[in-house]
């Protein structure tokens, strides 16, 4: 017999019917090139036998896996902190890369993060600096750090900062601690943003954050300086603001029309484009996500940048959610479909039918709300294979209509075919030599434990 293809090892590492001493094999396994599949370090619910075996992984890569990976425990990634590989500890103190957008990454203990900052390795130090993942406390404690990278970091949580640290850091001995405490400070200060705008470095945030003297303003508007960022401002006066609205940059008139004090009568008079794919991240609107009167204010605007920021809102209440369903707003869609568990099924469907492909597929697989029961009469036959692949998500799909899918013209149809338990053993047998369906087939649940084994066997992990 054809022996089975190499891509079906990948499939049984991520396999959710694994049995743990087949886990525990595969992942002892150094392997060759980069090591044992990735999958198997990236799994939820590692057992602590399982996770002893990453600690003491000799290959590098593999523990780097683990470390990076968003759905182990912190506590257990955090027992890398002593890794012998500044790789892996800097892996370990950036985190992962990438995560579920409606969820978000649990910090590691602030002592650990506090040993990944005294690492004697500056990459280590540098990657925990730049970890999105930090805990609140662990950043304020940055504060008072001999390292001027970790009070520059702390200085850019200044809302959240005491004010006996405000102070020191405004007073640090380093240049670029003191030049962050007072991007920090000049929101509440006219006189520190006087003091930044004369730096070119930090003359276009000051602008856009900071309490302005009005004789700054207009030194600005008569050299044009950075004028987007200072049609930003929140204590620009009324009348630069209306200077500002008729700018012949758009790009300034665009960023005046965001302004959170207009009324919509007089937002919508400002004469700006947006492009159609533009995201919105209008920041006002992004502080107030859980904020029910900021999203009915963004909501319900015409401004489809204010739309699309709040269409980015888990918390966003049904009538505001049918009113964003109901814009015609690609974007919206898109948004919608990736923060709102009860974004509606014809939303996420439109969403479907227009970009296809990798996206589309991790929607279907992983929205509450993408729709089942169904689909197996309704597209089991469609010209588009794009939608006969959703018919393997029917609960009421026969293992015929699998078993017909699995020979499907389309390869994702294929491999989603392969993936499905309902699948007849002979076919998921013959799956796992084919090329292209042979990492689905090795990922399926139904697979018999005498087949897993077998893979692993003739991938050469030894026993």
């Amino acid at each position: 017999m054809v022996a089975f293809h190499a891509s079906a090892l990948d499939g049984v590492a991520r396999n959710p019917a694994l049995p743990t001493p087949l886990l525990l094999r595969l992942l002892a396994c150094e392997g060759g090139g980069d090591g044992p599949p990735r999958p198997a370090f990236r799994r939820a619910r590692l057992p602590e036998a399982a996770v002893a075996v990453i600690l003491a992984h000799p290959n590098p890569g593999a523990r780097i896996e683990f470390a990076i990976s968003a759905r182990a425990e912190p506590s257990q990634r955090a027992r890398l902190v002593d890794d012998p590989s500044p790789k892996v500890r800097a892996a370990l103190a950036y985190g992962p890369e990438w995560h579920d957008p409606r969820t978000t990454v649990a910090p590691l203990p602030d002592d650990v993060c506090a040993r990944l900052l005294d690492d004697s390795v500056p990459s280590v130090r540098a990657a925990l600096l730049d970890s999105p993942h930090l805990g609140p406390s662990f950043v304020a404690s940055l504060a008072t750090h001999r390292d001027p990278a970790a009070r520059r970091k702390a200085a850019r949580g200044w809302e959240k900062l005491p004010t006996g640290e405000r102070s020191a850091l405004l007073a640090d001995p380093d240049p670029e601690v003191r030049q962050a405490a007072a991007l920090g400070e000049c929101r509440r200060d006219a006189r520190v943003t006087a003091e930044l705008l004369r730096d070119p470095k930090s003359a276009a945030e000051a602008l856009r954050h900071g309490i302005l003297h009005r004789a700054d303003a207009e030194r600005c508007l008569a050299g044009r300086t950075h004028l987007a960022a200072l049609a930003e401002n929140p204590s620009l006066p009324h009348d630069l603001v209306e200077r500002l609205a008729v700018d012949p940059d758009e790009d300034v008139r665009l960023a005046v029309s965001l302004r959170p004090e207009l009324d919509e009568k007089r937002r919508m008079s400002i004469h700006f484009t947006v492009d159609a794919l533009t995201r919105g991240d209008v920041q006002w609107v992004r502080d107030g996500l859980a904020d029910p009167g900021v999203l009915r204010r963004a909501a319900t605007s015409a401004h489809p940048l204010l739309r699309r920021t709040a269409a980015q809102s888990p918390h966003l209440p049904p009538d505001l959610l049918d009113l964003l369903a109901r814009t015609e707003d690609q974007v919206v869609d898109n948004l919608l479909g990736v923060y709102h568990p009860d974004t509606p099924q014809e939303v996420l469907m439109r969403v479907y039918a227009r970009l296809g492909g990798t996206f589309s597929a991790w929607m279907a697989e992983t929205h509450p709300r993408f729709p089942r029961e169904g689909l197996a009469a309704r597209y089991a036959d469609h010209p588009d294979g794009n939608y006969r692949r959703l018919a393997v998500r029917d609960p009421a799909a026969t293992p015929q209509l699998i078993e017909r899918l699995s020979h499907d013209l389309e390869v994702w149809t294929r491999q989603a075919a392969a993936e499905d338990p309902r699948l007849p053993l002979r076919r998921l047998r013959e799956a796992l030599h084919v090329p292209e369906l042979a990492s689905s087939a090795g990922a399926n649940p139904a697979l018999p434990e005498d087949k897993m084994t077998a893979v692993l066997e003739r991938a050469g992990v030894p026993a």
